[in-house]
């Protein structure tokens, strides 16, 4: 297995001066050397065969001893020096700190067909920035991690990848729901793959140090390896990098609302300067339509970041990233109007993104009532969103359209009178609205189930991986990789997976509450 090693990262950023693996306070650097911790039977389960090609891995390498060993910490790539990045960031909108890759060792970077990755491993033990962790993760996590990131990729939405899923051999004592009982899991390793892990919270602590000679070196890094486009560093092109990472960000999070995905955890340090879906935790998928509902218990009380407040959180942690910036740019006039356009950019987006769900292409002056009305209806009734939205590319008539949609209910045999009555007309004012629609009926379904998901990773499916994961049988994560490898398609053969969430795992862990450590 030979690769195009490149070094950019370790070249031409500041490292930190000590070498110990110590936890600590790592001043004036972007990273600290730091090696995997080895396992005692590493074993591979999955391969993302799409993303070992892109970085010219063959399938062949990837059953070997060496790809293994690589991916499981348990071997070092020949002249490499795996790292751990240096990092802080505000948590629940609160100033954190120092936080760095607690349990992230960056192993190196690939050039592949004119294309720059970084290749990193979760779980691969501690670095100078775990605290009091001990850098490991479980299968459980890793599991949902892995599959999510391709998942993701295949939906279309901005995201780091995955390349590979292993288990390690050792065993992780994890407290999953924070209450006391912690118990040993299986201990595993996810392969991470992106064209840079760097996050808003890598220029944070720069600035929140005043270190601005630093600040500079990361900010010039970032733009000539990343934004090129850009030119040579000045004030003008700081701006416009920021410009850049704004758009980014905004158009990431209008494809999570758009396929309904809640990220659970949106806090600085846990936002790519890419603009990339990074660092899939207590993530989860909207079952009944929900603008108030956050996957992540930690979060239950005050809903920082449930599904409609992620636009808000966005914006929040790009004033944040502003900030950080400032003392390169000297000015906050040019930063305030990138931030007030992002409103303006954000309202404009997601009711265009909206439009293109229903497959209303013409400008009308009714639409935003129309789509408005349709959110409140959605909320009546637990209403599947996948569903719903899936089933109604078939839309004909209103004589038939309640029966279509009605699949999507949870309840539909206890729906009142009142609530059947209101949907019945807002289906019949969207039946006159798409009379004005110039296409055909055909190509009106052709573009909604372009935009509109028939198979997501619901939260019960990758639970169901885990289970049979823990007993030892690893052959659903594949079915369900291969299944979310063509979310839009019909598949036919994997109907079964259509399908609301089976009343078991309304309540149960890792279905509908998830913590941190997920």
């Amino acid at each position: 297995m030979k690769l195009n090693i490149k070094d950019t990262f370790t070249q031409e950023l500041p490292a930190d001066a000590n070498l110990e693996n110590t936890r600590r306070q790592v001043e004036e650097a972007v990273f600290s050397y730091a090696n995997p911790k080895k396992t005692k039977a590493p074993k591979v389960l999955h391969v993302s065969t799409e993303m070992s090609e892109t970085l010219g891995i063959s399938i062949e390498e990837t059953k070997s001893d060496f790809f293994k060993n690589i991916v499981t910490g348990n071997e070092i790539y020949p002249n490499t020096k795996p790292f751990a990045m240096c990092y802080a960031g505000h948590q629940f909108g609160n100033w954190a700190g120092q936080l760095g890759d607690g349990r992230v060792i960056n192993l190196f970077e690939i050039e592949h067909q004119n294309k720059n990755w970084k290749v990193q491993l979760k779980g691969a033990g501690e670095t100078p920035y775990s605290r009091t962790a001990d850098g490991l993760a479980v299968l459980r996590s890793s599991i949902r991690e892995y599959l999510c990131a391709e998942a993701m990729f295949y939906l279309g939405v901005p995201t780091t990848r995955s390349l590979s899923l292993s288990l390690t051999g050792d065993k992780v004592l994890r407290d999953v729901l924070y209450n006391g009982n912690p118990a040993y899991e299986k201990g595993a390793i996810v392969s991470r793959i992106s064209p840079s892990f760097l996050r808003f919270g890598n220029f944070e602590i720069f600035a929140a140090r005043n270190d601005i000679k630093n600040l500079k070196i990361l900010t010039d890094y970032t733009i000539k390896h990343h934004f090129p486009h850009l030119g040579k560093p000045s004030k003008d092109n700081y701006i416009r990098f920021f410009k850049e990472v704004t758009t980014s960000t905004l158009e990431m999070i209008i494809h999570w609302q758009r396929v309904g995905f809640v990220h659970g955890v949106m806090n600085t340090d846990n936002m790519s300067i890419l603009g990339l879906t990074i660092d899939y935790g207590p993530y989860g998928w909207l079952e009944g339509f929900d603008f108030g509902w956050t996957p992540n218990t930690t979060d239950r009380q005050n809903k920082r970041y449930r599904y409609d407040n992620q636009p808000n959180i966005g914006l929040w942690n790009l004033y944040q990233l502003a900030n950080a910036l400032y003392p390169l740019i000297e000015d906050a006039k040019p930063l305030e109007e990138i931030l007030e356009q992002y409103k303006i950019d954000f309202h404009q987006k997601s009711f265009a993104m909206m439009k293109a769900k229903l497959g209303l292409f013409q400008d009308d002056k009714n639409d935003l009532e129309l789509v408005q009305q349709l959110e409140d209806d959605l909320q009546l009734i637990e209403t599947d969103m996948t569903i719903f939205f899936r089933n109604l590319s078939n839309f004909s008539n209103t004589k038939t359209a309640f029966r279509l949609i009605e699949n999507a209910f949870y309840d539909v045999a206890h729906i009142s009178d009142a609530v059947k009555m209101r949907w019945i007309s807002w289906l019949e004012n969207y039946e006159n609205r798409l009379k004005k629609e110039v296409i055909s009926s055909e190509e009106r379904k052709k573009r909604m189930d372009a935009v509109n998901p028939k198979y997501v990773l619901r939260n019960y499916m990758a639970q169901l991986a885990i289970d049979e994961a823990d007993k030892g049988n690893y052959q659903l994560i594949d079915e369900l990789f291969q299944l979310l490898k063509k979310p839009y398609q019909e598949q036919p053969e994997n109907e079964k997976w259509f399908a609301k969430r089976p009343e078991w795992a309304r309540n149960k862990v890792g279905c509908s509450m998830l913590s941190c450590s997920s």
